[in-house]
């Protein structure tokens, strides 16, 4: 009785949730990126990559992604990029990146867009998904719903 009354307040009544969308890649310097994908984002065959922290491969396909946003993002550091934007979800299909991974693409995007840095904020405040209830789980972004308004901007 009470797991059902608590399953009224989340969407959809307790009922579940179709999911309409799953990650997509973005790599074009104009568009928020997504997060990486350990299957190519194959829904078919969503899975995470089963290596270790401590893997060789794992380490240099990390210190890749690394070198290849911090080409494209002048001006950030190492130290600065989400973790979410070098490491693969476990499903390899997510498509929501954290506030922040999406925060550190604003300068980037500005410079690629000719759109004002305040606008791309506007932008991206529009898109916080807040967590369910208020306490599950964290603040995120959908990088396809983002990079759909971001194309209706320009």
């Amino acid at each position: 009785m009470a797991i059902g009354s608590i399953a009224q307040l989340t969407p959809n009544k307790g009922k579940g949730l179709t999911i309409n969308n799953v990650g997509q890649s973005f790599t074009q310097d104009k568009y928020f990126w997504s997060r990486p994908s350990a299957v190519n984002y194959n829904a078919a065959g969503s899975g995470g990559s089963n290596k270790g922290t401590s893997n060789p491969e794992y380490l240099l396909d990390i210190q890749s992604r690394i070198d290849s946003f911090l080409m494209h993002n002048p001006g950030v550091s190492k130290s600065e990029i989400p973790s979410d934007l070098v490491t693969a979800s476990g499903s390899g299909i997510d498509p929501h990146i954290s506030v922040q991974s999406a925060k550190i693409q604003i300068k980037r995007i500005a410079l690629c867009s000719n759109l004002s840095e305040i606008k791309l904020n506007q932008l991206l405040e529009k898109h916080i998904e807040k967590p369910l209830l208020g306490l599950l789980g964290t603040e995120r972004i959908n990088v396809l719903k983002l990079n759909i308004d971001l194309d209706n901007l320009k």
